[in-house]
């Protein structure tokens, strides 16, 4: 399978902070969601994509480049939309637009126009009157309008209320229709990569915890609760992160299918959502 981003042993370190040899790939034509806790390393990892900052050591290839040695071809196939887009607030969107046209090669009037129709932007606003929600669709439109093959968003759904949400990720997954293109989608927001994602990347303190498909990702993992009696050290080493109440405990599993043999009926398994999956490990025991 082709993969139209390729990171590995990914090293970048500030105080307090590090990445610590993050690696994980997207394949070309997929929706990946990037998760974590706030100050995860998100940001940081998509700042060394766009070579915003500088790596340490490790390296990242775009469509096969390294997205420094070839920056100007990788960056003229990315589209990237900020969780709060910057344009300059006293100008209309076209204005906007006709500056930000000519630094792409591919720039296309054609899909801009039926975009900006499709997603109903306002004709006659200046940037600073705009919604949250209409600043984030304006950025998507100027995203797409270059034929970007790498859409990447950092957070873009914070925010912003269910229905307008839940409206721009049926755009992204219309956009997968062609499948030359390929987003990296870093949120917190668990819910709305279980409705789109293909990949799920989950990175913690740094360190990326696990890069799989999401389909297999939510079958092998599972909720199990349980009497207290039946932890003991042996027992506890199947889990990541128990927390104990009153009547027992509940902990996440990596692997139902041994807990299942493990137990033989004394325990309650459930599907674990994205957000069980972060919850439990980022808090532990």
């Amino acid at each position: 399978m082709e993969n139209v981003l390729e990171i590995n042993k990914l090293v970048k370190t500030y105080e307090g902070f590090a990445l610590k040899e993050v690696s994980f790939a997207l394949p070309k034509g997929y929706i990946m969601g990037f998760i974590g806790p706030n100050g995860a390393g998100k940001t940081t990892t998509i700042k060394l994509i766009l070579n915003l900052i500088r790596r340490e050591s490790g390296s990242i290839q775009v469509f096969g480049m390294d997205n420094i040695r070839d920056e100007v071809a990788v960056k003229s196939r990315i589209g990237f939309v900020h969780d709060a887009p910057l344009f300059y607030d006293y100008l209309g969107l076209h204005q906007i637009k006709n500056i930000i046209a000519p630094f792409y090669k591919r720039w296309d009037d054609a899909v801009y126009k039926r975009l900006f129709s499709e997603f109903d932007l306002p004709e006659g606003k200046k940037f600073k009157e705009l919604s949250r929600g209409t600043r984030m669709k304006f950025a998507l439109v100027l995203a797409l309008s270059h034929h970007a093959d790498l859409i990447i968003m950092d957070e873009p759904t914070s925010g912003l209320d269910p229905v307008f949400r839940r409206e721009l990720l049926e755009k992204l997954a219309q956009l997968l229709q062609d499948e030359e293109k390929s987003i990296l989608f870093s949120t917190h927001i668990t819910s709305d990569l279980e409705r789109i994602a293909d990949y799920i990347t989950f990175i913690n303190a740094g360190q990326v915890v696990f890069s799989s498909a999401k389909d297999a990702l939510l079958e092998q993992w599972g909720i199990i609760k349980g009497g207290k009696e039946l932890l003991n050290e042996s027992t506890r080493s199947l889990f990541r992160g128990i927390r104990l109440h009153e009547y027992g405990f509940e902990a996440l599993t990596s692997d139902c299918e041994r807990v299942r043999r493990t137990f033989n009926g004394q325990v309650v398994i459930e599907r674990a959502t994205l957000e069980d999956i972060m919850f439990y490990i980022v808090k532990g025991e």
